[in-house]
């Protein structure tokens, strides 16, 4: 028996253990285990009843250590990490379109300005029969495919082949892949003269060229004394990109963070001088879908008195992870410090005692009643602490508490709006109306502003709409659809805006009525109200 090629199989999970102990006390405890484990791997490959995947099983082993650690040290096969590092650098390599599979076909929904598809004279609403050779109509086609298909090394050539209206053949294009930007900023626009909104979806590599971009954009338009920043759904990223963003608002040497583990000695990260937002009125926006890095930013704003938070209790995660590189490619995310806020407080929620049910927390804050009142929220006196200027109170117990609670808005009116959502009915019926109509809608309106403005859905729009939806199943609802009508208006205005025109677009119309915003823009009416939030 070949006991050495054995071990080597297990030298994965011997570099991982060894990873999670303290060299100098425990080494030896590490040999003595991975030694054992080379030896069950040896035993199930030579003496095991069935045919077995030892690489298979060592993957499963690794991961099923992490899970028992905490709930985002992971383990990422070879395949997978380059595809999971794309939505953080910034860029990916492809033709460069958005997409949408409409009635088992794909078509293109935008091409990147400057991209590989504009360059060549792809243009929306093309649609994309063959790949390669390949025919991919009616075959049930999934996104993850289309990625598969149209994405790939920088350099290399992809062959389509088009359908497009008035055009009697297939037309025949050859597109040279190259990087293509992936945007953390959905949105920056004025709300009134004084005031900016910015929308991050992420805290990539690229988020703070972003930001000072549109910001840049923004006060060449207005004299911008406010700004509502929306981390709304922000997922988190890169703790650099964090930092870079709390820096535009905090003057120099204030504690933005600081990350402090077993084996990882406390590291502090100051502001500088180099902000460019230090001194007008700061809001921001955040939700239970706002994590890790976005509560470093929301955590900093709160703890220097620095700027009101507006929303419900952001999600709780502040454990820093650090990716380690395997023999194979593949790479562990092993979790290495914790996050704390200026004023020392723990962002990550509790997940010691279940994994499990830290996963369902969000349904536990559900059921509670935590989304629709702040009544149903406590806050002991062990899980608060001092905001740094004012000395006011915040929440310290997992997660970031705004200083304005807006509760979810589950009004049963809107039921049947939902029931068209979660049909695939409402978006659907947008693509098929700007395919119909696109040339018309591109030479009527000039511009999102001018499509904003006067652009109204029609009765026609909402019957076919309607139908539509009893096609599915979605019955009609008239009692739903006098108050649910208003918020499927204008997401069929927005939705058909970021067709036609860009993302930016659509955010602009939806945040026409939005609970949070016109809080934030009433308070900054006001700037005793403002005060009144940082004193209290």
């Amino acid at each position: 028996m070949n006991y050495s090629r054995t071990i080597r199989k297990g030298a994965t999970l011997f570099f991982l253990l060894f990873l999670l102990v303290n060299f100098d006390t425990q080494a030896q405890d590490v040999q003595t285990q991975a030694i054992k484990f080379g030896r069950v791997l040896n035993l199930i490959e030579n003496f095991y009843v069935d045919t077995t995947n030892i690489n298979k099983l060592t993957e499963t082993a690794i991961t099923e250590i992490l899970s028992t650690l905490d709930p985002h040290s992971v383990y990422i096969t070879k395949d997978e990490v380059a595809e999971m590092n794309q939505p953080l650098e910034g860029n990916f390599e492809g033709i460069g379109i958005s997409f949408n599979i409409f009635k088992d076909t794909l078509m293109v929904m935008t091409t990147i300005p400057g991209g590989p598809s504009e360059l060549v004279g792809l243009r929306p609403g093309d649609r994309i029969v063959n790949v390669d050779g390949k025919g991919i109509v009616g075959v049930g086609l999934k996104n993850q495919q289309v990625f598969k298909l149209l994405r790939g090394d920088k350099g290399t050539k992809v062959n389509l082949l088009i359908i497009r209206k008035g055009e009697s053949s297939l037309l025949d294009f050859t597109i040279v892949r190259d990087k293509i930007p992936i945007f953390s900023l959905d949105a920056a626009f004025l709300l009134n003269k004084e005031t900016a909104y910015v929308k991050l979806n992420k805290f990539a590599a690229t988020t703070i060229t972003e930001y000072k971009d549109a910001m840049k954009a923004l006060n060449a338009k207005a004299r911008i004394k406010n700004l509502v920043l929306d981390l709304r759904g922000n997922g988190g990223g890169f703790l650099g990109a964090a930092y870079d963003l709390a820096n535009q608002f905090l003057e120099d040497k204030k504690l933005i963070v600081y990350t402090e583990g077993t084996h990882s000695p406390r590291r502090d990260y100051y502001s500088t001088i180099r902000g460019d937002f230090t001194q007008g009125n700061l809001i921001v926006l955040i939700d239970e879908g706002s994590a890790s890095a976005s509560e470093i930013v929301s955590g900093a704003i709160q703890d220097w008195d620095r700027g009101v938070l507006i929303g419900r209790r952001s999600f709780g995660k502040g454990l820093v992870q650090q990716p380690f590189p395997l023999s194979d490619g593949s790479v562990i995310r092993l979790t290495t410090a914790h996050y704390y806020t200026p004023a020392g407080r723990n962002i990550q929620k509790p997940y010691k005692d279940d994994i499990k049910n830290y996963r369902n927390e969000y349904l536990k804050r559900y059921e509670k009643g935590e989304m629709f009142s702040k009544d149903s929220i406590s806050f002991p006196d062990s899980m608060m602490v001092s905001t740094l200027n004012t000395k006011r109170k915040v929440y310290a117990g997992g997660g970031i508490m705004p200083d304005i609670f807006i509760p979810m808005d589950t009004s049963m009116y809107y039921r049947y709006f939902n029931n068209l959502v979660r049909k695939n009915v409402l978006f659907p019926f947008v693509v098929g109306y700007v395919d119909r109509n696109r040339e018309i809608l591109k030479s009527t309106y000039k511009s999102a502003n001018d499509f904003k403005h006067t652009f109204h859905v029609t009765t026609e729009m909402m019957d076919e709409l309607i139908q539509g939806g009893e096609k599915e199943g979605v019955k009609r609802d008239d009692e739903s659809l006098k108050v649910s009508s208003v918020i499927i208006e204008r997401q069929i205005r927005a939705l058909i805006s970021r067709e036609i025109f860009d993302t930016g677009s659509y955010y602009e119309i939806m945040t026409e009525d939005d609970k949070e915003i016109l809080k934030a823009l009433d308070i900054l009416s006001d700037q005793r109200a403002f005060d009144h939030y940082l004193n209290k």
